[in-house]
């Protein structure tokens, strides 16, 4: 009962879980599109590449003191920049998805790399995004993370049906006179959305862990895509709650350990996949 007990006296304790359950609910949701569509892939590159954005904007704001700049607005610009470009090279000049998803990977981080070298000062904030700090957002970031679901939701509510068909079956979209394209890179946009979020819990590193474990789970319980984003915010939110408690009894990483929470519940629904057959 001491971490219940210390939720209530403890306020990073309960801005970690507010935080957490914000970034469950976009998990859940565009987590399912990534699965369904098999762009996990796609969507480590953009986490990865989102490490230029946040390494350029501290740079701007330790070098020329824009202290509005944070490492969170340039790993947005760098994520809905990063899945425009290679969904556009995707589609445009017809590479191989691997091939785009290396070249965009390694750019970002290069870019990452040398800023943050660049910048002068001990960077502890973009520690915080590559392993995750959750124990450390402020109400600002709460608000923000809050903006972001509300725009993810209102999209694949208005395109929900759209989404849907490219997803499972592109030429019958076509078909059907919907811009295949178009709803394409805004979905590739949704998933960088995402990925910032789940940057604010699990760092950029782990991120693909609460994109993809919580959507993978619940398609092995439904076969219908709004339940599976529904099941697979509330294994999202269960994943935060049990690895803040696990890191708070045990004194580990929190960001970690939700993503070691994630990863062997998913270890457990293959075991039990295998035993049903």
């Amino acid at each position: 009962m001491s971490f219940f007990h210390a939720l209530f006296e403890n306020p990073f304790l309960l801005m970690a879980l507010a935080a957490g359950f914000a970034a469950s609910f976009a998990s859940g949701i565009i987590g399912s599109f990534v699965v369904v569509k098999r762009i996990v892939a796609m969507s480590g590159s953009i986490a990865h590449s989102v490490l230029g954005g946040m390494g350029i904007c501290l740079w701007l704001r330790r070098t020329y003191d824009l202290d509005f700049l944070i490492p969170l607005h340039g790993a947005l610009a760098a994520g809905l920049l990063s899945a425009l470009l290679m969904g556009w090279i995707h589609l445009k000049y017809r590479e191989r998805e691997d091939t785009v998803i290396a070249a965009i990977w390694a750019t970002g981080m290069s870019i990452g790399v040398i800023f943050i070298a660049l910048t002068p000062g001990y960077n502890v904030e973009l520690l915080n995004f590559l392993f995750g700090n959750i124990l450390w957002v402020s109400h600002s970031d709460i608000a923000l993370l809050l903006s972001l679901d509300i725009v993810i939701a209102t999209f694949v509510a208005i395109f929900y049906r759209k989404f849907l068909a490219i997803c499972f079956d592109e030429e019958q979209a076509r078909l059907q006179k919907v811009s295949v394209h178009t709803l394409y890179l805004l979905l590739l946009c949704l998933v960088a959305i995402a990925v910032v979020l789940l940057i604010q819990v699990v760092g950029a590193i782990l991120v693909i862990t609460m994109l993809a474990i919580p959507a993978a789970i619940a398609g092995a319980f439904t076969h219908t895509l709004a339940r599976m984003m529904f099941i697979a915010t509330l294994l999202g939110a269960l994943f935060t709650l049990l690895g803040i408690y696990l890191s708070y009894e045990l004194n580990w990483p929190p960001g970690a350990t939700i993503s070691l929470v994630a990863a062997l519940c998913y270890s457990l629904s293959l075991v039990r996949k295998k035993s049903v057959r």
